[in-house]
């Protein structure tokens, strides 16, 4: 450690830091627009200047090493001098059209020219201008304020690992842009417009729409994938306008992928707005006591072995705790939470859960997927993974289809359950890099659990994780990755049958919470079907009653990311016309049908999901624990098939029920599908 002085205050750091760090330590804040804590130091803004004890001239503090015993200072003629000539230099070719700019309230270089800069301009040559690029239907440029920071440059190539960005010319002709003309293919291109310091990349969906002190902002949680990245809504007059990351270094860091920030203008349409009833074979209008009534007598009499009930991926745990409840009043055990026919084991979390833990992905060295694509399934913990691969070692194995670009190098060793087998017996030759490494990991994708021998694939993984050493008292490598933020609660709160129990026939009532992706033809036609959800599609058609609820937006709720992490969301906006929670619209459903639930406020079913899960009496936490029970799941691993593993994503931008509505999410999948088509594999970096 050294000790530093910065304006008399004398503080720690660690050897190798910059001397901006230990002026952070000190509580001196330092200006800067090129440094970012999770980017590499460029040193090319020159505004972090500080005056070093002997030193003839002031140093950038981003890139200069501490020294024991150094002496600096923050604030002297020199340093302001100095950070006044960067900002006159910086605004010389700006356009300072701050007026119609979407930057306007939130921009660095508006803050820091309050305190440095000047009043008038010594410049009276012509500016600088630059043409506009086009980087794709998200992020919008105007490249004549960019002060060529480099930090997109920086994050397309370090976070997000495609090397799109990049800089051409030198001096007062350098550009930032894409060489050759084209829209941006990584998942994470939004986040661009949060690090860029000035106006040169905004929101284009977000173009002239409303100003940040104009906005209402509620903290919430992204549930279109499971990483339960931390968000805040954006609101004004009950709509939303604009979805941005929260910091949280355990789950999302500060990054946001494109899907969860910008199809927020689907939750506007195709809703489901108002209690619909089926007279006469069509759906009509009805008012919620239409409703309630028809359920009510449809289902009289039908024994409860004969009522079915299943979630789907984006619900919320009181929901789910409810519907569980009033099924078990009801005299049902037929639940399903697995609607896309994942053979997922529920006796056991460690079967489902990502048990390293996101963080925990910076302690493995070694890394084997299997049947998943987390660029596209989680890009945010993909962004993880790649920053693990590139802080030493990490030998990545991948187990798929060919020709996946996962954004860091990896090593290709095959399609499908084969490999498996060679992994089991040791005769594959990645089971040696496996054997080197002392936290070895192993992801399974849900979707290789998604077939008729998924039992065996699920069975064969966690041997697979037990013959290389993957499972530890001290070490728990086996990870599960779900695909959406509804998925973790229902396994938590144990939303399936009994193993054991064989239904006595085809349900009578079945009951579908949120279950967009059930595959209707399978339901009887003499089954009657209550579909309550936020969006009208497939499963919606085929139902009887229709109940409209609220999206993940509009309400007070709990979910769980893929680790088992509780997190909460809270209400944004209120949900369209007559739709309501829809943990409510079951406790109402239950009065109408004799099995009233015991709660009627949601600290009560709050109180009920920590009676169900210990997950829930701890939220915002992730349980990090070894595995001292390696007994495995039911299922055979020899009674895997030979059939190819297939990705569940092939249209990252509209793979959830909201996003499908979403006209920005539309675009994107127009433009940039033909542009993620699977690439050759990247060599190992």
């Amino acid at each position: 450690m050294a000790k530093v002085t910065v304006d008399g205050i004398e503080v720690e750091v660690p050897n190798g830091a910059s001397v901006l760090q230990a002026c952070e330590a000190a509580g001196k804040e330092i200006p800067r627009f090129c440094y970012h804590e999770r980017l590499s130091v460029a040193g090319n803004c020159r505004m972090c200047l500080v005056e070093v004890e002997k030193a003839p001239k002031p140093i950038a503090s981003c890139s200069y090493p501490v020294a024991d015993g150094m002496k600096v200072f923050t604030d002297t003629p020199m340093v302001r001098n100095g950070r006044r000539g960067v900002m006159e230099f910086l605004l010389i070719n700006h356009p300072l059209d701050c007026p119609i700019c979407d930057q306007g309230g939130e921009c660095d270089l508006q803050d820091q020219a309050v305190a440095y800069g000047m009043d008038r301009s010594r410049f009276q040559e012509g500016k600088r201008a630059v043409k506009d690029k086009y980087v794709g239907p998200l992020v919008k440029t105007i490249m004549t304020r960019c002060i060529h920071c480099t930090r997109c440059i920086r994050f397309c190539t370090e976070v997000a690992g495609v090397p799109e960005l990049g800089a051409i010319s030198r001096g007062e002709d350098m550009e930032i842009g894409t060489y050759v003309e084209k829209a941006l293919t990584t998942e994470l291109s939004g986040n661009l417009i949060d690090i860029c310091p000035v106006g040169a990349l905004t929101s284009r969906p977000y173009a002239f729409v409303s100003r940040p002190w104009e906005l209402r902002h509620t903290d919430s949680v992204d549930v279109l994938d499971a990483t339960g990245v931390n968000i805040r809504v954006d609101t004004r007059a009950g709509e939303v306008l604009r979805i941005q990351p929260r910091t949280n270094d355990e789950v999302n860091e500060e990054w946001l992928h494109d899907r969860g920030r910008f199809s927020f203008d689907g939750l506007k349409r195709r809703r489901l707005d108002r209690p619909w009833v089926k007279r006469d074979g069509k759906l009509r209008p009805a008012t919620w006591t239409e409703a309630f009534d028809t359920i009510a007598a449809r289902m009289k009499g039908i024994p409860g072995e004969r009522i079915g009930a299943a979630v789907g991926d984006l619900v919320d745990a009181e929901a789910i705790v409810a519907l569980k409840d009033l099924m078990a009043a009801l005299g049902s055990r037929n639940l399903e939470c697995r609607v896309d026919g994942a053979a997922i084991d529920a006796s056991r979390p460690d079967f489902w859960r990502f048990n390293t833990t996101i963080a925990g992905i910076d302690e493995a060295d070694a890394l084997l997927i299997v049947g998943s694509n987390p660029r596209q399934e989680a890009p945010v913990l993909n962004a993880r993974i790649r920053r693990r691969t590139l802080a030493g070692p990490f030998p990545v194995g991948y187990v798929g289809p060919r020709g996946v670009n996962l954004t860091y190098g990896h090593e290709w060793l095959g399609e499908g359950p084969a490999t498996l087998r060679a992994l089991l017996d040791g005769s594959h030759t990645f089971s040696e890099a496996l054997g080197r490494a002392e936290r070895p990991m192993l992801i399974l994708g849900r979707g290789a659990l998604a077939r008729t021998d998924g039992a065996a694939v699920l069975a064969a993984a966690w041997q697979v994780a037990v013959r290389h050493d993957m499972l530890r008292p001290d070490w728990h490598g086996f990870n599960v990755l779900q695909l959406f933020g509804g998925q973790t609660a229902a396994l938590e709160l144990g939303f399936v049958a009994p193993p054991d129990m064989a239904p006595p026939g085809p349900p009578q009532a079945l009951w579908l919470l949120g279950a967009d992706g059930f595959d209707a033809s399978r339901i009887p036609a003499d089954t009657f079907v209550v579909y309550q959800g936020h969006h009208g599609e497939a499963a919606a058609a085929r139902a009887d009653v229709i109940l409209p609820g609220a999206a993940y937006t509009e309400k007070e709720a709990t979910w769980v990311n893929t680790e088992g992490r509780a997190q909460r969301g809270r209400l944004a906006v209120y949900p369209p016309g007559e739709a309501r929670e829809d943990w409510k619209i079951i406790r109402a459903a239950s009065e109408v049908l004799g099995a009233r639930l015991p709660y009627d406020t949601l600290a009560a079913v709050r109180a009920r999901l920590a009676e169900a899960s210990p997950v829930f009496a701890r939220p915002d936490r992730a349980e990090r624990r070894g595995c001292d029970d390696v007994a495995g799941p039911a299922g055979d691993p020899s009674a895997m098939s030979d059939t190819p593993f297939a990705l569940p994503i092939t249209n990252y931008w509209q793979a959830d029920v909201i996003s499908r509505a979403s006209e920005t999410m539309a675009e994107c999948a127009r433009v940039l599908l033909p542009a993620t088509a699977p690439a050759a594999p990247m060599a190992a970096e």
